[in-house]
């Protein structure tokens, strides 16, 4: 009997070693897809014209963060990498109207299922931002309207200046200015968007951390819309004569455009 049970025991060791064994396998191959990812999206703008990214890291690394999502040791941090992805590629991939929509729809999903799992995470709470910001872009005021944009984005902006102020240079700050001043007012309904708060977060975004062009633009657009036109230029300008940081380098040719078309207007 002794014997019996000791082989069992050892029968028993046996299998559960290469269950264990299976789990690390597993678990390296996923941090292994995670790294591919990270790799990937960060040479997102090889062979970008001007403000137009090619397709094919971005679409690498996404495909690398949704395996790599699959396990919980590498959940959060993939779910982050695919948010920015969404947003890069419906920003500055794709120009076609519907498959921008799929991409921040995708991003507005599964956004809202990490902020379930993870609401002590201020990353996740700003990419979700990023992606409901274009997604109301892209589907009109109306919709906006009706799915509370206006109201999900000040709500989570506050958050996350609670949880991490640093964030992405100001983030939190950032995103509060911003939707004040891109928000309509309108009694009864929408009564608290208002440019002098517009300003007072932007100049906060543009004072935590590095001053980013975007950053600049949005404070700009504000300023000007408050008869502040000799500060707006000023800050579009300084947008128009500084290279793009290599790390960012299709974003920042993007604002560095949208900033010359802001000094057209204004001047």
């Amino acid at each position: 009997m002794r014997v019996l049970l000791f082989h069992k025991i050892a029968v028993y060791l046996s299998i559960m070693k290469r269950i264990i064994n299976l789990i690390f396998l597993i678990s390296f191959a996923f941090c292994s897809e995670l790294e591919k990812g990270i790799i990937a999206y960060e040479n997102r703008a090889d062979g970008a014209i001007g403000t137009t990214a090619q397709p094919h890291n971005i679409n690498e690394a996404i495909r690398h963060f949704e395996n790599s999502i699959k396990i919980i040791a590498t959940e959060e941090t993939s779910g982050v990498y695919l948010l920015k992805s969404y947003y890069y590629k419906g920003t500055y991939v794709l120009t076609d109207e519907k498959e921008r929509k799929k991409e921040y729809n995708k991003g507005k999903a599964l956004a809202e299922n990490m902020i379930a799992k993870y609401p002590e995470s201020a990353e996740i709470r700003y990419w979700y931002l990023t992606c409901l910001g274009k997604w109301a872009e892209v589907y009109g005021i109306f919709a906006a309207a009706k799915e509370g944009v206006a109201d999900l984005m000040r709500e989570h902006s506050e958050v996350i200046i609670e949880l991490n102020p640093e964030l992405e240079n100001g983030g939190g700050y950032f995103m509060l200015g911003a939707v004040h001043y891109k928000s309509p007012y309108i009694p009864f309904i929408l009564s608290w968007p208002d440019n002098d708060d517009a300003i007072l977060w932007l100049q906060k975004a543009v004072k935590t951390g590095k001053a980013t062009p975007v950053q600049k633009n949005y404070l700009a657009r504000a300023l000007y819309k408050d008869g502040q036109a000799e500060d707006a230029i000023k800050l579009v300008k300084e947008v128009i004569s500084a290279p793009p940081d290599p790390d960012y380098l299709v974003e920042e040719r993007f604002e560095i455009e949208e900033a010359k078309k802001l000094l057209e207007d204004f001047e």
